[in-house]
């Protein structure tokens, strides 16, 4: 007699390396595969308009991909458990599975879902796919979380099994297929058309993460420990939104970065730097499931109550940083890089967060909104782990108030200054070398909307206050 499983797609949209689609393919005859639109599940954190854009497109590179391999992509809308067994009851399925996501909302759906399904006896099985290693297993001797990263990353090492990633397998479909909305029903692009330059700078999908992967590692993992701070280059791997929609797995990113070492032993440095960057996402992850408060409250307790300013969208300051309109170059250019392409470069993402909440003294709360919204990349574990690392109240073992200039990051960082004058144009009648600086040079320059050196003695007072 022949069985049939569903296969509910979420940040997993891919064929390859997909723990949960192998098993079902491996136990039953036919598979159905589902995803089911529930941003609701996931409040207060649905998905911003950059994300959206972003899925609107994954997913119809998923449906293509599925075709091929033999079962259309089912489509349904709303309470997920209720979508489920309505599947099941069209279907006859005995079995749902689905790769598991570490975030506390949706860790909590998945588990009023599984307790759901089984009550009506049907087959549960979830797996990692998102993570390299399941949370809770990497912990201190003490038996508790790490908080800072270099031992963190240090004890993942030793129990880290670097695998090679599975082919896509071949699907046997059940005939006739359930009925399905199609993407486009979903109605996740935005109705004002503000998305082009989306387009121009990203394809979502399986075929162009793997291709991207690639790509970098052939071209730019070697010198990746010294390009990867430049923003006028293009040294970074640009994987994080593929990364972050399951378009790539990270066994499929650790093993092309292993079998790169294996081959140009030379280009350790930059390899292994490059890992450790994929061990920051790791490191995320692991904090957000043992400290869940972290979405909007600080991991470290005295900074509770830190007086950062509490700030609405319509505060003036926080629009003119929103907006690149600071009159720093690099912070502006930057916030315009991130509201035309949907992403920043990780430097400059450091440096315009340390100017929100040192120089404007605005709470890092506001920056993770408007990241979140902007982003194509936006996965919660990361923007946490990476504002509160920038405002000082998270995982570091740094013991100072650590405090980006704008200016001196740019002069080292953007040296040739290619970088603030492609993305801040109004920059194309400074004489060269004066870019990061103009104001400094001549007094008709636009003027900073505060003063760097005050406001950094007003943070670093703050800062000392806070610890007395």
């Amino acid at each position: 007699m022949s069985s049939t499983a569903l296969v509910w797609f979420r940040r997993d949209l891919r064929l390859a390396d997909n723990p949960a689609l192998q098993a079902a393919v491996k136990e039953h005859d036919h598979v159905v595969p589902v995803f089911i639109h529930a941003p609701d599940e996931e409040a207060p954190w649905q998905p911003g308009a950059a994300s959206q854009w972003w899925l609107h497109h994954s997913l119809n590179a998923l449906a293509a991909d599925l075709e091929q391999h033999g079962a259309p992509l089912v489509i349904r809308r709303g309470d997920s458990l209720t979508a489920l067994l309505e599947l099941v009851g069209e279907t006859g399925a005995a079995a749902v599975y689905w790769n598991r996501l570490y975030e506390p909302a949706v860790m909590g759906r998945d588990e009023r879902v599984s307790a759901g399904l089984t009550k009506q006896g049907i087959h549960c099985e979830d797996f990692n796919a998102y993570l390299l290693l399941d949370p809770g297993t990497v912990m201190n001797k003490t038996g508790n979380p790490y908080k800072v990263f270099t031992p963190f990353w240090k004890a993942a090492q030793q129990l880290l099994q670097i695998r090679p990633p599975a082919p896509a397998p071949t699907l046997q479909a059940l005939k006739p297929a359930p009925a399905s909305l199609s993407v486009d029903e979903l109605n996740l692009l935005p109705a004002i058309n503000w998305y082009d330059g989306l387009a121009t700078h990203w394809t979502p999908g399986e075929a162009a993460g793997a291709a991207n992967l690639t790509d970098f590692i052939n071209d730019a993992a070697s010198a990746y420990k010294d390009d990867r701070n430049r923003p006028d280059l293009a040294g970074t791997s640009r994987l994080s939104p593929y990364l972050h929609f399951g378009e790539v797995s990270p066994h499929q990113v650790a093993w092309a970065a292993q079998q790169h070492l294996a081959e140009q032993p030379a280009a350790s440095n930059g390899t292994n730097v490059f890992l450790s960057e994929v061990g920051w996402r790791e490191f995320a992850h692991h904090l957000l499931v043992h400290f869940p408060h972290t979405v909007d409250k600080p991991l470290r307790p005295d900074f509770a109550g830190f007086p950062w300013r509490q700030v609405d969208d319509n505060d003036t300051d926080y629009q003119a940083w929103c907006k690149g309109e600071t009159g720093i170059p690099l912070v502006d250019a930057g916030m315009h890089e991130l509201w035309h392409t949907g992403w920043m470069h990780n430097r400059v993402r450091m440096v315009v967060a340390s100017f929100l909440t040192k120089n404007q003294f605005i709470g890092w709360q506001a920056g993770t909104r408007w990241f979140w919204d902007t982003l194509v990349d936006a996965n919660l574990a990361s923007n946490t782990l990476g504002w509160q690392w920038t405002a000082g109240c998270g995982a570091d073992a740094a013991p100072f108030f650590r405090i980006f200039n704008p200016v001196t990051q740019g002069e080292k960082f953007d040296p040739h200054e290619r970088y603030v004058r492609q993305w801040c144009p109004e920059l194309n009648g400074v004489p060269p070398g004066q870019a990061h600086a103009p104001w400094l040079k001549n007094a008709s320059s636009k003027q900073p909307i505060v003063d760097l050196k005050e406001s950094r003695e007003f943070a670093l007072l703050a800062f000392k206050h806070a610890r007395e």
